[in-house]
């Protein structure tokens, strides 16, 4: 009878040994992760606005070029004009969001960090 105890106990101790690893590299990991969060907001909310407006005006370019093409061209440039305003218009709105986004997810990671440390 110890014998099925012990392989029963060795398959509950051994993930909980990996939880409570994993859980004390989530709080030592979750500095850095904030920090590159942090970055990644400065560089949208510094570059993101410039990027949409080049995106804007190179697909009025790229819908300019494609009216002096023949139709299957035209449809083809007209195409990735489009595809461009579209990246320009989720470009600006990351750019106009990222702030909240940054707060949100160091919130996040700080609440799950938090949550980790108390196993």
């Amino acid at each position: 009878m110890e014998y099925k105890h012990a392989g029963i106990v060795k398959y509950i101790t051994i993930p909980l040994m990996a939880l409570a690893l994993s859980a004390r590299s989530a709080v030592a990991a979750s500095v850095p992760v904030v920090s590159e969060i942090n970055g990644i907001r400065l560089i949208l909310m510094q570059v993101g606005p410039s990027l949409s407006a080049v995106l804007f005006i190179l697909a009025g370019i790229f819908y300019a070029i494609g009216q002096m093409l023949p139709p299957d061209k035209k449809a083809n440039f007209h195409t990735a004009a489009i595809n461009i305003i579209i990246g320009a218009v989720v470009v600006g709105a990351l750019s106009v969001a990222s702030t909240s986004l940054a707060i949100a997810s160091t919130h996040l990671i700080g609440n799950l960090t938090a949550a980790n440390s108390s196993i």
